[in-house]
């Protein structure tokens, strides 16, 4: 046992959670996919982190987070959030971790995102996520009590029956893994063990998630009997770069919040007509949907942002310098060039269930981040809330560690192993790539922006097929990371499949076009 804890993932929410604990003296293990530790959704995030600005009160971020989430938001989840948030925003990111978020005149700069009342996010230009990544994986690095290990691939969460009070439960002992560099699987054991490992965006054709978003962690836990909830709940960010040669790469909500609109090829704008109340800067699920309505209407492949109507070429780059970078390297000038737009899928409201401290239904297992459900989001999450919840519950989830750590019953040496198919047979690349290009179009042509129960039952039915096809392909070859991720993404495929066909009420970006005549 060469670890107190581990956590497998680093974005913000098991780099906080590793980093709080190491801080109280224990040994942590940091386990990541990536060749890269920084690789992660934290580091792609633009706009920033909810924050609390002039005249804004925790009842009102509550109000606004439930408002986004259509009312399914678990009250406690939200709560915890408003009130502990911002608080943890100052100590952590900024005292502990050294951020140096975008000041004007000594205070925080503050920018208004969509579903919002208010300005409260703070961030650092157009690339917060990045400089929260890149800060926190510098301390874990520095840190005496952390190891990181990049290019370990998840592979199965060790469990263990245990009978007790309430009947009998599991336990996780630790994790299994497969190290890319030796072509090795290992065997980590540890008292208590942290999922970190993200969403899974990148089941869908059209995404603003890196590769590595695959779902792993959602697989894991799902093979390990643990408790999912609102996997159905996908959102669709409205605004993603549309070309044809170019990845779905965000647009961030913070343009609207400076100023720009949603128009038509010829400067028309729409949201007025979707949403009166909030225009541009309806919830995420509004717009998404109305976009998707305005391109069907006009047959058209997106919408356009209007930037240039509301800032000068010197606040464009000055305040969205990546942004601009990544258009004009496509072609299009945001000081002088509508920007074009559609939607694509982009966090998972739902994942792992999980309780106030980060507690799953498996003994000794966390979940934190965008892996796991606590409730916060409901049925749509509100802006810039994902990286905030990250702080708190990678926060809470150490603090419960540390309050509990005397009860620990440390796993033995012995305990009963799931391992990896000891098989050798290399599988065709071929094989590889279509299947995983089979997911992603059939999850975004019938699990996507907008649902019908006819296309949900075919996608179950053949994401059912295809995961038997895959898992027995994953029996008898060789392991690779590719391989372990098209048996993960198609498992959460179908999970998700099934969840969406369970659920016939239209709710937040979880939409049946059987319960409405229109989709707006």
């Amino acid at each position: 046992m060469n670890a107190d804890v581990l956590v497998i993932g680093c974005g913000i929410a098991g780099s906080v959670a590793a980093l709080r604990l190491a801080d109280a003296g224990f040994r942590v293990l940091v386990l990541t996919r990536a060749r890269e530790p920084h690789e992660s959704n934290t580091y792609y995030a633009q706009g920033g982190i909810v924050y609390r600005g002039p005249g804004d009160t925790p009842d009102r971020l509550f109000a606004d987070i439930v408002e986004a989430g259509a009312g399914l938001n678990d009250p406690r989840a939200v709560s915890l959030l408003a009130e502990l948030g911002p608080q943890l925003v100052t100590s952590v990111l900024v005292e502990r971790v050294g951020v140096l978020f975008d000041r004007e005149e000594g205070a925080f700069s503050l920018a208004r995102e969509g579903g919002h009342s208010l300005p409260r996010i703070v961030h650092v230009g157009d690339a917060t996520g990045r400089a929260i990544e890149v800060a926190l994986i510098r301390q874990l690095h520095d840190h005496p009590n952390v190891t990181l290990r990049a290019g370990c691939t998840a592979l199965e969460l060790i469990t263990t029956p245990v009978s007790g009070r309430s009947g009998r439960r599991t336990r996780c002992a630790g994790i299994t893994v497969f190290d890319q560099a030796s072509g090795q699987v290992e065997v980590h054991l540890a008292p208590r063990t942290i999922l970190a490992t993200g969403g899974f965006g990148a089941i869908f054709q059209r995404t603003t998630n890196p590769p590595g978003a695959r779902g792993d962690g959602v697989a894991m836990a799902a093979r390990a009997g643990a408790r999912l909830a609102n996997l159905e709940y996908v959102q669709f960010h409205p605004t993603a770069f549309s070309h044809p040669e170019a990845p779905a790469f965000l647009i961030s909500e913070a343009v609207r919040g400076a100023g720009a609109r949603l128009v038509h090829a010829d400067g028309t704008p729409f949201m007025h007509r979707h949403a009166p109340k909030w225009g541009d800067l309806a919830p995420r699920d509004v717009v998404a949907r109305a976009i998707f309505q305005e391109m069907a209407v006009r047959d058209a492949p997106h919408v356009y942002l209007d930037v240039r109507s509301a800032l000068s070429p010197e606040e464009i780059k000055a305040r969205f310098p990546n942004l601009y970078a990544q258009c004009r390297r496509y072609g299009v000038d945001m000081t002088r060039d509508l920007v074009p737009v559609a939607p694509a899928a982009h966090y998972t409201c739902g994942g792992v269930w999980c309780d106030e401290w980060g507690q799953t239904t498996v003994e000794n297992l966390y979940a934190v981040g965008e892996v796991a459900c606590t409730g916060l989001h409901g049925a749509n999450r509100l802006a810039s809330t994902s990286l905030l919840e990250g702080l708190v519950w990678g926060v809470r989830a150490a603090e419960h560690i540390q309050r509990t750590w005397a009860e620990t019953i440390p796993p033995s040496a012995d305990e009963p192993l799931r391992v990896a198919p000891a098989g050798t047979q290399p599988v065709a690349p071929a094989f590889l790539v279509s299947r995983a290009e089979a997911v992603r179009t059939l999850m975004w042509q019938e699990v996507g922006l907008v649902r019908t129960g006819e296309g949900l039952t075919r996608a179950v039915e053949a994401l059912r097929q295809l995961q038997d096809e895959v898992e027995a392909v994953y029996c008898r070859s060789a392991l690779s990371d590719e391989l372990v991720g098209l048996r993960n993404m198609v498992q959460v495929a179908r999970l998700v499949a099934e969840a969406a066909l369970a659920n016939p009420h239209s709710r937040g970006c979880h939409y049946r076009v059987e319960q409405a005549h229109a989709v707006c």
